[in-house]
């Protein structure tokens, strides 16, 4: 993921402080209660990674059951792969297939809405193409978690008329995160405008924490569900992205205590060879500080001894 990367001698200079929360959390989380069973995901963005042979993934495991294995370590994705064309329902079946052959049934993905969709087209006459996407991940079935909205980085707050009435044309029933990235929406009255639009819809905010870029670290609730994209820098910095899953692991301790009910977290990379390694962590600590039950990731080789 390239997305908020700096120059590897920029790292140790940057503030990972979490912000407070935001304004429109506040009022979220005010209306709430703590709930019995809050639920927990914790997954990557892609399960191609021939990296992750004999660390995760037997050695000989061919790239068409990448996906198999993948599901046999972590209970959901933040689906990137139908991104960049329409999704195919014959596709979406066959991994339905693969995840229903290889494990329990507690699997969730989290679709991206297509580029053809909100990048192409800038959620402009786009009625048969979302109807064409929604029928495709539908083929999910009880695997279909949350779906994931990002617009494009030009995409600022003169176009809140265009994503409103898009968003309000969508099924009230499709849970749905949106992403932003033009610098102006973390701003002032459309910073406010936007997020109080996400709690009249019922549409969540994804949370994206990348080292270059502190303002989409925005921590807005306009739902009572939290999406965090997290964006580590692995390597010699392993110990660094552990320091700011910590962090997080204290926030949403505290949005918890108040009544949060569902956790998707997903573990990104600049260079995903070692991104189990960070995701383990944050299953570690989840399970030990929020009260979750996630299996941890099971290693061929003996990385546990990191932690």
């Amino acid at each position: 993921m390239e997305f908020g990367r700096v120059a590897e001698e920029a790292i140790n200079t940057i503030d990972f402080t979490l912000p407070p929360d935001g304004e429109q959390t506040l009022l979220t989380l005010a209306k709430l209660k703590p709930v019995a069973n809050p639920q927990f995901y914790v997954g990557c963005a892609k399960w191609g990674r021939k990296e992750w042979k004999e660390l995760i993934y037997p050695k000989k495991t061919k790239e068409a059951d990448f996906l198999g294995e993948y599901v046999k370590h972590f209970n959901s994705i933040e689906l990137n792969a139908i991104f960049y064309s329409l999704p195919k329902e014959e596709q979406i079946l066959k991994w339905a297939e693969q995840v229903k052959a290889n494990t329990n049934g507690d699997f969730m993905f989290c679709p991206k809405f297509s580029r053809t969709i909100t990048h192409l087209k800038r959620l402009k006459d786009t009625d048969y193409l979302t109807d064409e996407y929604i029928k495709a991940i539908s083929a999910f079935g009880q695997y279909l978690g949350p779906c994931f909205l990002q617009v494009s980085d030009n995409f600022g707050p003169n176009n809140i008329n265009v994503l409103a009435s898009y968003l309000e044309k969508l099924p009230a029933d499709l849970k749905v995160f949106v992403e932003v990235r033009h610098p102006d929406w973390f701003k002032g009255e459309a910073r406010k405008a936007l997020f109080s639009l996400l709690a009249r819809l019922g549409k969540g905010a994804a949370i994206t924490d990348a080292s270059g870029r502190r303002d989409c670290v925005h921590m807005e609730l306009p739902t009572p569900n939290a999406f965090v994209r997290f964006v580590g820098n692995g390597g010699s910095y392993l110990d660094s992205d552990k320091a700011r899953v910590d962090e997080w692991v204290v926030r949403l301790k505290s949005w918890l205590d108040q009544g949060l009910e569902n956790i998707y977290f997903f573990l990104h990379q600049h260079d995903e060879a070692d991104t189990p390694l960070i995701a383990d962590y944050t299953i570690q600590e989840f399970n030990k500080h929020l009260k979750s039950s996630l299996p941890r990731i099971n290693f061929i080789t003996q990385q546990r001894g990191l932690f």
